[in-house]
């Protein structure tokens, strides 16, 4: 199988969020293909709970849990400086995120937490990682997990669009920038993941995965082949949306700049037959 240059056994792997789904996935991936792991994510059972889950498929390679609030630069810091010791990581994954039920017209302090969280989480996490990776001149990987809605920006749920289109932007500039720089081989990677059940679906009331959604796993699937391939975007479909359909949902959502009209004009009864003759032409 062909894996990306950074996923080497003895290397060291960070993952943010790592306590449940899609990130405790990419941890165990890790950790099978024998790289020292560091998890991070809020402080609490669920974060032990994890460390151990991943360590008992490590081979042989230390698995550590740092409990770590994203939203703070510092703590960002304090968790490169203790994964650092043999030198900067060969993969950071910067996945946490929260929905926590925001709106339009939410209080400030849930917008505060939401951005804080899934975009100043991406930015501190790069700003604290990628220069000593960029330096170091070794063979590097940051993957920022988005979300097909911070593309497509549907109703509802403006705060999360909101601090996922961020994320896109923040992920495009850094690879922009790392693949302008000379002997500095990091790549990076925007992982866009469809229908998953993770905490956030279960955090909806969701008791069991529905048969449309992906499993963690599945996706990190997605991610490894996108990754080896050197994708930037890696969109995943699930099992109720196929690629086609993405491209279609997204090619219409760029659209609505090009033909002027109305905001998602997706969701707006004058263009629902239009779109709906487009989605499936």
């Amino acid at each position: 199988m062909t894996i990306h240059p950074a996923l080497q056994a003895g290397r060291t792997a960070i993952v943010t969020g790592a306590a449940s789904g899609i990130g405790l996935a990419a941890a165990k991936r890790f950790a099978g293909l024998g790289m020292a792991v560091w998890l991070a994510d809020l402080p609490g059972e669920a974060l032990e709970s994890a460390r151990a889950e991943v360590a008992a498929l490590a081979q042989q390679v230390p698995v550590r849990a740092l409990a770590t609030d994203v939203a703070r630069p510092e703590a960002m810091e304090a968790l490169r400086a203790a994964a650092s010791d043999e030198g900067p990581p060969a993969l950071v994954m910067l996945n946490a995120g929260i929905e926590a039920g925001g709106r339009l017209f939410s209080d400030p302090e849930t917008w505060r937490r939401i951005l804080d969280t899934n975009l100043w989480g991406v930015i501190n996490g790069i700003q604290a990682f990628a220069p000593a990776m960029i330096a170091g001149g070794e063979p590097g990987a940051i993957v920022v997990t988005g979300s097909k809605q911070g593309i497509t920006t549907p109703p509802g749920n403006t705060p999360y669009n909101v601090s996922k289109a961020g994320v896109k932007v923040v992920t495009e500039a850094l690879a922009h920038d790392l693949r302008g720089r000379e002997g500095a081989p990091i790549s990076a990677h925007l992982l866009i993941p469809g229908f998953v059940y993770t905490g956030l679906t279960k955090a909806r009331g969701v008791a069991e995965k529905p048969a449309g959604a992906w499993t963690p796993d599945e996706t990190v699937d997605v991610l490894l082949d996108g990754m080896a391939r050197g994708d930037f975007y890696i969109l995943c479909p699930d099992n109720e949306t196929t690629r086609v359909q993405d491209e279609k949902r997204i090619a219409w959502a760029a659209g609505d700049i090009i033909a002027n009209r109305p905001a998602l004009s997706r969701w707006h009864p004058d263009h629902a037959e239009a779109f709906r003759r487009f989605s499936e032409g």
